[in-house]
């Protein structure tokens, strides 16, 4: 993504000429809070987690000063903090209900286990065997959909309890994958919301250690890997989501 320091004329504009798929303009940083317009090539696209992610990185060496801070994006005010020399943003309480969906669409074999979760949209949450298994799954819009309809969900989030034996991910407690073309998207590279919707799921499950209160996720979309960092409580406290942005030229 691109991030423009001047928030002024044609912002859309601006997007379209970056040449990436998003751009973040910020418009004004404080020592406490950071507020942005971020958009896509085609339209304004009102907040991202990863377009706050990357602002607030930008932010802490111009301005911003607290280990806590707001990011206001459109009509959105979302909660961040600095936890461990990355910053997560409050994806907020995940409600978990177990689920009977019929997966015959998608084409898996042997699931371990399904549930729905959400904090304000509902996701199929869907446990693979393996990591071959994970990676070898081949995303078709329609058949997703279709699932999605028939369970009441708009994403698809599949995981699995397996890290890569080698690579920045292997040290990770869980990978995943997630699928939203009812959102409009096919699969995402970077999802916070998703993985805290997972996250929820694995408390449920009692997969987490309680003793602890972070763990890393590989998100393992073909050709765009990303970690990402999560901060867990009770089942009803609030989870936090975000990781290292990277900066280029």
């Amino acid at each position: 993504m691109a991030i423009f320091t001047e928030a002024d004329g044609d912002l859309q504009a601006r997007a379209a000429a970056s040449g990436v798929p998003l751009s973040v303009f910020i418009q004004e940083i404080t020592p406490i809070s950071i507020h942005l317009r971020v958009f896509t090539p085609t339209r304004e696209r009102g907040e991202s987690d990863s377009a706050s992610i990357a602002a607030l990185n930008y932010a802490q060496d111009h301005g911003l000063s607290a280990d806590f801070a707001d990011v206001v994006a459109g009509e959105s005010t979302t909660a961040a903090q600095f936890c461990g020399g990355e910053w997560l943003l409050n994806q907020g309480v995940v409600d978990v209900q177990d689920s009977r969906a019929d997966l015959a669409p998608l084409e898996l074999t042997d699931v371990q286990a399904i549930q729905t979760a959400s904090t304000a949209r509902p996701n199929l949450v869907v446990e693979v065997p393996t990591l071959a298994a994970l990676d070898a799954f081949q995303a078709d819009a329609a058949s997703i959909s279709a699932v999605n309809r028939a369970t009441e969900t708009t994403g698809l989030i599949l995981y699995t309890l397996n890290a890569p034996a080698e690579g920045p991910q292997r040290r990770v407690d869980v990978s995943f994958r997630c699928f939203g073309p009812l959102r409009g998207f096919l699969e995402d590279a970077a999802s916070s919301n998703m993985l805290a919707c997972l996250t929820g799921v694995l408390l449920k499950r009692g997969v987490l250690n309680m003793e602890e209160s972070l763990f890393r996720a590989a998100q393992r979309q073909p050709g765009a890997p990303a970690l990402l960092t999560v901060q867990y409580g009770g089942p009803q406290e609030p989870i936090w989501v975000g990781g290292t942005a990277v900066h280029g030229a």
